[in-house]
């Protein structure tokens, strides 16, 4: 027996999951790759770290210093560029060095749960599945619009004659080249962008998945204890997300924050031309870096009410069960009207699930469980089970606060207080010296 080899060498690390080249993440590893973020082996990642500082640093401060034309006339003139540039990579720099070390840590197998789903049932394999093929056409979506937008600009811009830099010698080809450039480094800049957030949309719908998966225990004959360790599995898995995603997050929320405020106190400057030429780039940033703050607050605060609607399942499955004699010894029977009344209440309310809207599932409907589904379990079981879900909340957090629907309604309070503290400063102070310099032109 001395002589017997350990079964695990603990002297050497374990080896990350090895993907062969037909498997499910073929085609989401062959995006990333030209994409420029896979970093699966030295090359990949020298070029994957030369393409950024290139596009997501040099050329933004290049087009900034050098393409900016102070000189312009009013349609060529880029005055707000300087938050332009620096917002888009600044986001774009945050994206990338978390989902570098997403990656790098991880591994893109056990970072999407891929080492997790032979747990699953089949139904949940195959519906993540196809929505890991759909989250690269979300992220085209997102980007595509904005980068037509971007290149008809740009394109005129530069036809129209605004650089004056022949830094390749013939003008017309160094227009080109700077054109090239500044379109793909926005280009670079936003996918990196949109990509982990739609990663982060994907991870939580597969806990989505998982919970309405999760939610049929109810309806079954199933044993409490394995409930419990369920529940649990899921729980740890929503705090493995909220860790990996808490620092991405937060400074997403601090960037996107500061660039709309900074974008809102230049644009309503008493001295501030403002037209579609001058703030179409303005507004274009705006609105990508709004709407990936959006994809991550709004995935977060769905996987945490998802997740806590499980209380009022549990809740529902124990009156259910409570109510009906053949799981307990209670003084009514299943003859007795109030029985009646609540077995007839799906059927007797079916005209109002037209209202009921699309969000509607098995974690939130109106219809009762059926009996059998709990009449092997004790109620002491049930109301313990109960009690665990009403003290053990389970969701996305940010270094402890919880992401649910609450929380958003604080973070969109804060911006719109901030947001009118700042309008009433220069727009209401502008009009207040109007009123006063038409005041005393008439006396």
């Amino acid at each position: 027996m001395g002589d017997m080899e350990p079964l695990v060498d603990r002297s050497t690390k374990l080896a990350r999951t090895i993907s062969h080249a037909q498997d499910e993440l073929h085609s989401f590893r062959t995006c990333l790759r030209w994409m420029c973020v896979d970093q699966s082996n030295i090359w990949m990642a020298c070029l994957s770290w030369f393409m950024f500082i290139v596009f997501g640093l040099l050329v933004p401060c290049v087009s900034h210093f050098l393409l900016a034309c102070p000189t312009c006339d009013a349609t060529h003139a880029r005055p707000y560029d300087w938050v332009v540039q620096p917002s888009l990579s600044s986001v774009s720099a945050l994206s990338f060095v978390c989902l570098t070390g997403f990656v790098k840590r991880y591994g893109l197998r056990r970072f999407l749960f891929f080492d997790k789903l032979c747990d699953e049932s089949e139904t949940v394999r195959k519906d993540y599945i196809v929505q890991l093929n759909r989250s690269l056409k979300i992220v085209s979506i997102f980007v595509l619009p904005c980068f037509i937008a971007e290149t008809a600009y740009k394109v005129w811009w530069y036809a129209s004659g605004a650089s004056q830099i022949p830094f390749l010698g013939i003008m017309w080809l160094s227009d080109m080249v700077a054109c090239f450039m500044e379109l793909y480094s926005w280009l670079y800049r936003t996918a990196v962008f949109f990509l982990v957030c739609v990663l982060f949309q994907l991870i939580c719908n597969l806990q989505v998945l998982r919970l309405q998966d999760f939610a049929q225990v109810f309806h079954v004959d199933s044993d409490v204890s394995s409930v419990l360790a369920e529940h649990l599995r899921i729980k740890r898995h929503l705090k493995i997300i909220s860790h990996r995603y808490r620092a991405f997050i937060l400074w997403c929320l601090i960037l996107v924050t500061g660039s709309q405020f900074t974008s809102l106190l230049i644009t309503t400057k008493a001295d501030s031309d403002l037209n579609i030429y001058k703030t179409g780039e303005l507004a274009m940033c705006s609105l990508t870096l709004v709407t990936g703050l959006l994809i991550l607050l709004r995935n977060a605060a769905k996987i945490t009410h998802k997740a806590q609607s499980i209380t009022n399942l549990a809740s529902k499955w124990h009156v259910c069960a409570t109510l009906d004699s053949r799981g307990v010894n209670d003084i009514e029977t299943p003859s007795s009207p109030a029985i009646h009344a609540l077995q007839e209440f799906p059927n007797d309310r079916e005209s109002d699930c037209d209202d009921a809207g699309d969000e509607e599932d098995d974690l939130e409907n109106n219809k009762l469980i059926p009996a059998y589904a709990y009449c092997t379990i004790s109620y002491q079981k049930r109301q313990a089970l109960v009690t665990y879900f009403e003290n053990n909340r389970a969701g996305i957090t940010v270094y402890g606060f919880m992401l649910d629907r609450s929380t958003l309604r604080i973070i969109f309070g804060i911006e719109l207080s901030l947001v009118l503290w700042l309008l009433g400063k220069t727009i209401g102070s502008r009009l207040v010296n109007a009123d006063m310099i038409a005041f005393s032109s008439v006396f």
